[in-house]
């Protein structure tokens, strides 16, 4: 098939449509209404600006979305395809340079080197212990959530979602301590595309090449140590790399995804109620968080291999296509007759050989800091009129900036309760139980074991939280 040539003279490839933005206010507003309007006016593949000169294209069909993530002969993983850079067209302090630029990473990869380090990472993050990691996740929701004062506000994000994963993260990667809130910030300017985005960039990968040099002298029981070991034999440039994917993906998509699941619980009365009432597990509901607010909204990217059409666009060779994972997610062709309840249909982990790895570590840090939040603080709800929460302005991830909350009581975890209830998951590899009354955890270790970790966990969040 012969295509048309509908680059202008400058190369620019968008000559019907001028590109909607893709920053700024216009992804923090009300992205939905953004992605259903693109929909409207272009079809299943929309121009976007990533930044002003910047151009791409915004996957929103479902099926335009899979078959983008399963061709890789027509879709390539290399960013060094990109014309836009081959052009001169990408400024040297472009905010897009961190989440865009190839690195030897499993998501830069195509093919048999796709493999090798997709494998290395799916192997050692299989390595985790489900039941360690509940433990773990468990004891640092209830040191954050003892942490708070004793006037019954808090803020969820500040004091307790961007906490979590990291303390969590750190335990897993052992990291020293000091280094989480620090961590914290490093990821927060990458993923939103920030001013600083660039030399976080370069901060994160000298404090993970210090981690992988100590390990590589001094292995331990740990996700870096494990890496290391892999039979893929990973080079300290392609350990540091990966381990950034993992940190970053990981940690941004459970920060996102516990606070668009509680802001759910606090403002849509149906999703409460049907929780609540036994109608749905976590688990459930946290799918239709998966698909109404995916903690990633769009990601970048797959790079046009040659001259093609997808959706009804002509794409051109070096073209950036961006998976918009929300956008697609409201395509109405991805719904079924009963709708979205129970189906783990969406493209909230994207899709193909690419799909993300961590999502089952991922699930459960989420249901359990859910269980534990919901349990301890039942009568939770939000400080401040619903249209008042803001968002991160972020072209990538949906996040809130803040989620200010009242509650007028902790309940403490309730030991040997035999009961389930709908707030628990039933999975083989860890075990819980629950009061009737809401989520809770079965304690796994001696009492004073507990409370010697117990103890661990208030004493960091109580540093960190003088920091």
């Amino acid at each position: 098939m012969t295509l048309p040539d509908h680059r202008t003279d400058t190369g620019c490839p968008y000559t019907r449509a001028q590109g909607s933005p893709l920053h700024g206010s216009a992804v923090a507003e009300n992205p939905h209404s953004l992605y259903a309007r693109l929909r409207a006016q272009h079809g299943p593949v929309a121009p976007v600006e990533l930044e002003p000169g910047v151009e791409a294209w915004l996957v929103l069909g479902y099926q335009e979305l899979l078959e983008l993530t399963r061709n890789e002969q027509l879709f390539s993983k290399d960013a060094r395809r990109w014309r836009v850079p081959q052009e001169g067209r990408l400024r040297a302090d472009s905010h897009l340079i961190p989440m865009t630029t190839w690195r030897p990473t499993l998501q830069s990869m195509d093919g048999s080197a796709h493999h090798r380090l997709s494998a290395a990472v799916a192997d050692t993050l299989a390595r985790i212990d489900h039941k360690q990691l509940r433990e773990t996740t468990e004891e640092a929701a209830l040191a954050l959530i003892e942490s708070w004062g004793p006037d019954g506000t808090a803020d969820l994000v500040t004091q307790f979602t961007r906490r979590l994963p990291l303390l969590v993260f750190t335990r897993l990667v052992d990291l020293p301590p000091e280094d989480g809130p620090r961590l914290v910030g490093l990821i927060t300017d990458l993923v939103d595309s920030s001013k600083d985005s660039q030399p976080a960039a370069a901060e994160f990968f000298g404090l993970l090449m210090d981690l992988v040099i100590s390990r590589r002298a001094r292995p331990g029981a740990d996700l870096v140590s494990w890496l290391a070991a892999h039979p893929a034999a990973l080079s300290d440039e392609e350990m540091v790399h990966n381990l950034m994917v993992v940190l970053v993906a990981g940690n941004e998509s459970v920060i996102n995804w516990i606070g668009n699941a509680v802001r759910l619980l606090l403002t849509d009365r149906r999703f409460r109620t049907t929780l609540t009432g036994g109608r749905a597990t976590v688990s459930d509901a946290l799918d239709e968080v998966l698909w109404r607010d995916p903690p990633i909204q769009n990601f970048p990217g797959r790079w046009a291999v040659s001259d093609t059409v997808l959706g009804g666009q002509y794409i051109s060779a070096g073209d950036m296509l961006i998976l918009g994972l929300a956008g697609a997610n409201d395509d109405p062709a991805a719904h079924g007759p009963d709708g979205i309840s129970g189906n783990r249909a969406h493209l909230a982990w994207g899709a193909g050989r690419h799909v993300c790895p961590a999502q089952d570590p991922a699930r459960l840090i989420v249901e359990t800091a859910i269980e534990t939040l919901l349990h301890c603080l039942p009568d939770l709800q939000l400080a401040i009129p619903a249209h008042e929460l803001t968002w991160r302005p972020s072209p990538w991830s949906r996040a809130l900036v803040s989620l200010p909350v009242l509650y007028s009581a902790f309940v403490p975890p309730r030991p040997d309760s035999p009961e389930r209830t709908a707030w628990t998951p039933q999975t083989s590899s860890s075990p819980s139980s629950s009061t009737p009354s809401g989520p809770t955890s079965t304690p796994r270790t001696s009492g004073s074991a507990q409370a010697g970790r117990r103890h661990w966990w208030s004493s960091l969040v109580e540093w960190w939280s003088g920091r």
